[in-house]
């Protein structure tokens, strides 16, 4: 069994070994792990463009939020005939969630191995010894306190190094942080109609 996360970890080495060769602070590799963020966040977002219909998703959003609106006034109204279509609509408005649900699982099936591979080559590496000292503000906007409070709760989480300073995360949360406003960024750029 070691002798495949070796293989694992040597196969990443070669595809990021290069990127974090280059990276500015090696000690500290802040611009690998947002490189790294950037390359996942375009391979999901390629995936989502590609293995769901987003004018189909849109579309059935936009009826699932018009039907709500409709249930509730119905409901509001105390018009019981009107309550009894809308109960009669609400078994296909479920068929067309459930759908939804399933279109959006399929980008998340084909790209879970890749980031897992990712994963286990960043929690192995030179990254994990990343420490980011944030602005006072963005450390409390991004909720990193409970995170802080919540992580040492967790078995083989890795706690940022006591001595860095109070206002600093560790590579998880730097990738975390990175990965979610790239993905904003690409699914802009490549016109999806509904955000993250």
């Amino acid at each position: 069994m070691a002798g495949i996360f070796d293989s694992v970890i040597n196969a990443m080495n070669s595809i990021f070994g290069p990127i974090l060769a280059h990276d500015p602070t090696p000690n500290n590799p802040i611009l690998t792990i947002f490189i790294i963020s950037f390359i996942v966040s375009l391979i999901t977002t390629i995936a989502n463009k590609y293995l769901v219909d987003q004018k189909e998703l849109a579309k059935n959003q936009k009826e699932m939020k018009e039907f709500q609106k409709k249930f509730k006034e119905a409901q509001q109204s105390g018009n019981e005939k009107e309550i009894k279509k809308m109960k009669d609509k609400q078994v296909e408005m479920m068929q067309k969630n459930s759908k939804m649900m399933t279109q959006q699982f399929k980008p998340m099936i084909a790209t879970m191995v890749p980031i897992l591979l990712v994963f286990y080559w960043m929690r192995f590496s030179a990254v994990a010894k990343a420490v980011v000292i944030l602005p006072p503000v963005v450390y409390y906007c991004t909720l990193v306190p409970v995170f802080h409070f919540i992580g040492p709760l967790i078995p083989g989480y890795g706690a940022v190094n006591p001595h860095a300073p109070a206002w600093s995360i560790g590579w998880l949360m730097w990738y975390m942080i990175c990965t979610f406003g790239m993905s904003q960024i690409l699914r802009k750029f490549m016109g999806f109609e509904q955000g993250f």
